[in-house]
């Protein structure tokens, strides 16, 4: 990651990430916990479409936290300037040349870390904090456990509802990279991904760990898109994720 003091518009040149190495076919995942190597270098991901009027906020955050070693946007097809507001930021776009979903973008994010551990964010988070980064991120440096889950609480009821309901939805994670890369077919599951995510974890014996960030939430679709469009929108990803569950 840049020096936090670099001014915005200084951003980091593009490159290109080692890629998930292919495990071999009889490798196991052990349950145990492997704490990350002394001196583990850390990546933020956030995917993100269309989110150039909110993105600015979440990486500006991420640019005041000092366990980052890197900070990647994978711009998920957008049509906006999203892709230019993170390179003001800073932060190294990966930019896709359609809207592949956001277990695409995850992956794509993923892949492009040159790090240990990788922190996913949601672009459109309200009340994030440098605190409650390093929050996702410290069981995990730690050895404690190889993978987080953040849930929303204190930040406005609808969001709070929803992942009182269903906390294994949300986009706020941390986990270790050699975790992540055993997680298949994840550019498949479009808004299923959490779902997918969260199911492979913890059948490989690594269910996260929950860390509640306070007073966090997000802009809703309705907000971003108006009544009608984000309704419909709210329904696709509903469908996505219950078309996820068959799969699992």
């Amino acid at each position: 990651m840049q020096d936090k003091n670099q001014r915005p518009g200084d951003g980091s040149r593009e490159g290109q990430g080692a890629g998930f190495p292919a495990p071999a076919a009889d490798t196991e995942v052990s349950a145990e916990v492997a704490a990350p190597p002394a001196g583990a270098r850390v990546a933020a991901v956030v995917p993100a479409y269309n989110e150039a009027e909110h993105i600015g906020a979440v990486l500006a955050v991420l640019r005041a936290v000092p366990e980052l070693s890197e900070v990647i946007v994978v711009s998920d097809g957008s049509t906006d300037n999203t892709a230019e507001v993170a390179r003001a930021y800073g932060a190294r776009v990966v930019e896709l040349p359609e809207n592949l979903g956001k277990g695409a973008a995850m992956k794509a994010g993923a892949e492009e870390a040159r790090a240990d551990v990788i922190v996913f964010l949601d672009a459109d988070l309200v009340g994030l904090t440098p605190a409650h980064v390093r929050d996702l991120l410290a069981p995990v440096l730690a050895g404690e456990t190889d993978a987080t889950v953040g849930i929303f609480e204190g930040g406005r009821p609808s969001t709070d509802l929803a992942q009182a309901m269903a906390p294994f939805l949300s986009g706020q994670r941390a986990v270790r990279r050699e975790i992540m890369a055993r997680v298949d077919h994840l550019d498949e599951a479009r808004f299923g991904v959490e779902l997918k995510l969260h199911r492979q974890l913890k059948r490989m014996g690594k269910e996260p760990r929950a860390v509640i960030l306070k007073d966090v939430t997000q802009v809703l679709k309705e907000e971003k898109m108006g009544l009608v469009k984000g309704f419909a929108a709210r329904m696709r990803m509903y469908w996505e994720i219950l078309r996820e569950i068959p799969r699992m």
